[in-house]
């Protein structure tokens, strides 16, 4: 089985489920943001939190053994044509370049990791309308000079 095989069988089962992915994530014991990702085919899961998202998604073995395969995190180059997506894009393109700076400025010349990483996605009551706090945690890497 391959990923996108595996995420077709698990976007299935949760719709099947009217499962959440923050109840799939409290019951294999991780966040929704994680678990999303790695059920979508973007990270990889131990050998025991893919064994719990297969049995709350009453999912097989083929299942659960490429929810352990590592990923290949390669993506379409192309702008995304999905509203949310592009949206996210947007800010990138608008704001990355400051967050660039800013990052420079607090930390140095360096980069902000993915690997060692975190992302939290709430939603926020507000008078004109709900919304949408992600936060983005990433450990801060120096560049080396040798």
């Amino acid at each position: 089985m391959n990923k996108l095989a595996m995420t077709q069988a698990i976007m299935v089962a949760k719709e099947t489920k009217e499962l959440t992915w923050q109840k799939i994530g409290e019951a294999v014991g991780m966040s929704a943001e994680w678990t999303a990702s790695a059920c979508l085919g973007m990270n990889s899961m131990s050998a025991e939190t893919a064994k719990k998202l297969c049995h709350v998604l009453d999912l097989g073995t083929e299942v659960e053994l490429t929810l352990q395969k590592y990923p290949n995190k390669q993506w379409d180059q192309a702008v995304p044509t999905d509203p949310l997506l592009y949206r996210l894009y947007e800010m990138m393109s608008v704001y990355g370049p400051a967050i660039k700076e800013i990052v420079h400025e607090k930390c140095g010349d360096g980069i902000v990791s993915a690997i060692d990483f975190a992302l939290n996605i709430e939603k926020k009551p507000d008078p004109k309308g709900e919304r949408i706090v992600i936060t983005l945690d990433g450990k801060f890497l120096p560049y080396k000079s040798w």
